[in-house]
């Protein structure tokens, strides 16, 4: 049995214990189970699964970090009195393997404010990506592949 099902198991079994049937019992249960874990993560295997949640964690709070200054961005793009925009297109090379980092990588990017996927390459490995101010292409490239596509990467390995 995985880690994560044994995790879900100890938190159904928390919801029935105790007889309150809510997702923020549920939650806690989790969270419970996961901690009970963490204590015999050595006797049942369970290491990894504990150094993958915090990737996950990373990249979820990379995500909400990224929409705040992208929003923050376009927001302060759109108040100035005189829009002095240069959106473009520029095709960046990712690095992941399968598809469903490509969809993955692709979405996280797409779902900031100013940017946009609107294609994929025949090849999977080019994909467009149409940004609001697209003055210095390379700085956004760099942006990508230091943010989402280093953290997806490092959730895969």
């Amino acid at each position: 049995m995985t880690p994560f099902v044994a995790n879900l198991l100890l938190a159904l079994v928390w919801l029935v214990i105790t007889g309150g049937f809510s997702l923020a019992n549920l939650i806690f249960g989790f969270f419970l189970g996961a901690a009970s874990l963490y204590l015999i993560r050595e006797q049942v295997g369970a290491g990894s699964y504990f150094q993958h949640g915090r990737k996950v964690v990373s990249l979820i709070l990379f995500l909400i970090y990224d929409l705040a200054v992208s929003a923050w961005r376009v927001a302060f793009v759109v108040m100035r009195p005189k829009l002095d925009l240069k959106p473009g297109v520029f095709l960046y090379r990712h690095k992941m393997r399968s598809e469903f980092e490509i969809a993955l990588l692709s979405n996280l990017v797409g779902l900031t404010p100013g940017t946009l996927i609107f294609d994929i390459a025949d090849d999977e490995r080019t994909l467009y990506v149409h940004a609001l101010d697209c003055s210095d292409p390379d700085a956004r490239r760099r942006e990508i592949s230091e943010g989402f596509e280093r953290r997806i990467l490092e959730l895969s390995q």
